[in-house]
């Protein structure tokens, strides 16, 4: 049972670490601290269950590449279709003459999805990788 009512507590903070706390909420656009606080818990909450390799996820793959780079595309192509069951959509965007970017939206367990990130991200003539996360279940 989820218990979604607000709760309050107290944080206690430095000083300087308290301005530069509010300096990164004033860029961030938030309206207050707690807005930020939310976040950042929600954040560590994600980033704690990749720990757990079992955890069954969804996310988002991102790759820059030089598409002139010799049989990159037929090794991307292959690691994909080995890992078919992990891939949900494939999205290229050609961003100019000589580079492109593709966002692989992936489902699976944390040990496979990050193998499969691994993989791609290592590629040469892969000239940036990311990979973004969220557990499925919600936090």
């Amino acid at each position: 049972m989820q218990d979604s009512t607000l709760k309050r507590f107290g944080v206690s903070m430095d000083g300087n670490l308290l301005r530069r706390f509010d300096h990164f909420v004033k860029l961030r656009g938030y309206e207050n601290r707690s807005e930020a606080v939310r976040d950042l818990v929600r954040e560590a909450i994600i980033k704690q269950s990749w720990e757990d390799e079992e955890q069954i996820i969804a996310g988002s793959i991102l790759l820059f590449y030089d598409h002139h780079q010799r049989h990159l595309l037929e090794e991307m192509t292959h690691i994909q279709h080995g890992m078919h069951d992990l891939i949900l959509a494939t999205t290229h965007f050609h961003l100019n003459h000589d580079s492109c970017l593709e966002l692989i939206v992936v489902k699976g367990k944390v040990k496979e999805i990050q193998e499969l990130s691994h993989k791609l991200t290592s590629l040469k003539g892969v000239t940036y990788g990311n990979f973004t996360v969220a557990p499925v279940e919600q936090i």
